[in-house]
């Protein structure tokens, strides 16, 4: 069984059992959150998809970890003109564990 959830404007295909880094979440490691937004669940052979959510279905998962990406550096520059610019970023992540999908 799988599910196909929105959370932190991406979309992510998750089975049970699975980790997955996604954007932060508020709540303590260990804690269990429920995610709603479920496009799609599917079971085998059977699809169900919603417009654009499935009411009633929901994924149970447990925070792992809080953390931060790797670094990106972001460097500009203007040829002739004297210019450049270094600019760095980390994005935070939280990472889940996957319990149950419930449809």
């Amino acid at each position: 069984m799988y599910a196909v959830i929105k959370t932190g404007g991406k979309q992510y295909r998750v089975v049970a059992g699975e980790t997955l880094k996604i954007e932060t979440v508020a709540g303590e490691v260990g804690s269990a959150i429920v995610l709603d937004k479920v496009l799609m669940v599917g079971n085998g052979d059977v699809v169900s998809v919603g417009q654009p959510l499935l009411a009633g279905a929901t994924v149970t998962a447990t925070i792992v970890s809080n953390g931060r990406g790797e670094k990106i550096r972001i460097f500009k520059m203007r040829r002739r003109k004297h210019y450049q610019k270094h600019q760095g970023h980390r994005q935070n992540f939280t990472e889940i564990r996957i319990d149950g999908i419930s449809a």
